[in-house]
């Protein structure tokens, strides 16, 4: 009893409630400074010294500077946590103006940042992509079954698709059609061909593929374009003045040094050697599927072979 009456004391008590005031004080004091410094911070930070006041966009070619400014400064007017200012040049949202412009103007191969005029002025840099090829869907106009003309899309160096392109005369950007093969996170494939823009044609293989044509092109084979077809194979089809459209035909998983070595060297010796310069009109086309056998066929019904 004298234990229970001790700690239910009136001094005690009185103790209790100083100590729990205290704590009280504190945590309101604590949060009262944290509040105080957020606002000092967010007024800081807000200082027009130190604010983007103007966006300048350099380097850009074919993409409109209003839009890209436009996208620019709507990411940039909004602020953090709704107190600093997303102009600030401390922590302007970089990657993500970046991001925001890759994936909105997928013509735009890369962007640089710096800030300029005494701190209120942010200067993009803007570099596009070069038109080098042309991707025109996924069949071959042999194939197509109308007249029309297809709606073509241009491709960089390494077949990334990033814009439309208008019609061309035959001849001013090579052609290439046949499935787009988008990879997906798991590592499989899935086919996306309603909306190309953003992705990549054969993206493991398209830059082999590219060096291989140049290497047609110095044996004086002229292809026209290429195809994809349905099995995943490559088809190059050479520029002719028949009716007839010859291929090169070939696996995607060759090593394309050694086919290109391998076509030389059966270019070089008969009788392929003078059947292709005498009966060239007539070729209907050269298989390289077969390892380092050469087989070709100008509409006979055989077919020999070079090894």
């Amino acid at each position: 009893m004298q234990k229970r009456n001790i700690l239910s004391s009136p001094r005690l008590s009185e103790l209790k409630r100083q100590r729990r005031k205290a704590v009280w004080i504190r945590l309101f004091f604590s949060f009262f400074v944290l509040t105080l410094i957020f606002f000092v911070l967010s007024y800081l930070s807000g200082l027009k010294e130190i604010n983007i006041a103007e966006v300048e966009v350099v380097g850009n070619k074919i993409i409109k500077t209003e839009d890209i400014r436009v996208s620019v400064q709507n990411e940039i007017s909004s602020k953090y946590f709704w107190l600093f200012p997303k102009t600030n040049v401390l922590f302007y949202p970089q990657n993500k103006i970046k991001k925001n412009l890759q994936e909105k103007f997928k013509r735009i191969k890369d962007v640089n940042f710096s800030i300029e005029n005494n701190r209120t002025k942010l200067l993009i840099s803007i570099t596009e992509r070069e038109p080098k090829y042309l991707w025109c869907g996924i069949l071959v106009p042999s194939l197509r079954g109308d007249s029309n003309k297809p709606e073509c899309y241009f491709m960089d160096s390494v077949g990334y698709i990033f814009d439309e392109a208008p019609y061309f005369s035959p001849g001013v950007y090579f052609k290439f059609y046949g499935l787009i093969q988008m990879a997906t996170v798991e590592g499989d494939q899935k086919i996306n061909t309603e909306n190309p823009l953003g992705q990549y044609f054969l993206k493991d293989k398209f830059v082999e593929i590219a060096e291989f044509k140049n290497n047609l092109e110095t044996m004086k084979l002229s292809p026209d374009y290429f195809w994809l077809t349905n099995q995943g194979e490559g088809n190059f089809f050479l520029s002719s003045k028949t009716t007839l459209e010859p291929q090169i035909r070939f696996k995607l998983d060759s090593d394309f040094e050694n086919l290109a070595e391998n076509l030389d060297a059966a270019l070089d010796t008969d009788p392929f050697k003078t059947e292709f310069k005498n009966k060239y009109a007539l070729l209907q086309y050269i298989d390289l599927r077969f390892g380092n056998k050469v087989y070709y066929k100008f509409g006979a019904p055989s077919s020999p072979s070079i090894e």
